[in-house]
């Protein structure tokens, strides 16, 4: 069994998460759940019973030096729904939350990585947004932005997150190798 680290920022679809996991288990993925600070104030409610889905501790923060991992190691990370702020935290390199440190590790590890955002059309705007999907497409990351991806939405508006995509390009780069 490959393991997913499933990571989520504050965006609407991080509210949807359980379907999710359930998706990728079916898929055939031991999955373990992260989640910027944010986030993690969004589905405290749900903290335990995600823990109990998934059979691993919710992360949101940084283990202290000398802490036992309590994670198997990741076969691939899927960082969706990744925001505006994490997307850019990211390429800059700015690792104040757990899971954008981990991913910017991971480039560095070469774990295969995969983020699709969440931002709308405002956001979209920003030349930082494209500068920043760039950057993270010359590490190596597949960003799932565009033709084939997330399409932003006007502001207030929601649409369906194309969960499906992310999970189905995870499968795609996870390590052929990995037991």
């Amino acid at each position: 069994m490959k393991t997913l680290y499933l990571f989520g920022s504050a965006a609407p679809p991080v509210l949807d998460i359980v379907p999710v996991i359930q998706e990728a288990q079916r898929r055939g993925f031991d999955v373990c759940l992260g989640l910027t600070p944010a986030a993690a104030r969004w589905l405290e409610p749900q903290i335990g019973e995600l823990e109990l889905l998934t059979g691993h501790p919710v992360r949101s923060e940084y283990k202290a030096p000398g802490a036992p991992d309590v994670w198997p190691r990741a076969d691939v990370v899927l960082f969706a729904p990744a925001t505006f702020n994490s997307l850019n935290s990211w390429a800059l390199g700015l690792t104040a939350a757990f899971v954008v440190g981990f991913c910017a590790e991971g480039i560095g590890k070469g774990v295969p990585l995969v983020t699709m955002p969440c931002v709308n059309a405002a956001y979209a705007r920003h030349r930082a947004l494209d500068r920043s999907v760039a950057e993270l497409r010359g590490m190596g990351v597949t960003v799932l932005y565009g033709d084939g991806g997330f399409r932003p939405n006007p502001p207030g508006e929601r649409r369906p997150y194309p969960w499906h995509v992310a999970l189905s390009a995870a499968e795609r780069v996870s390590c052929p190798d990995s037991p």
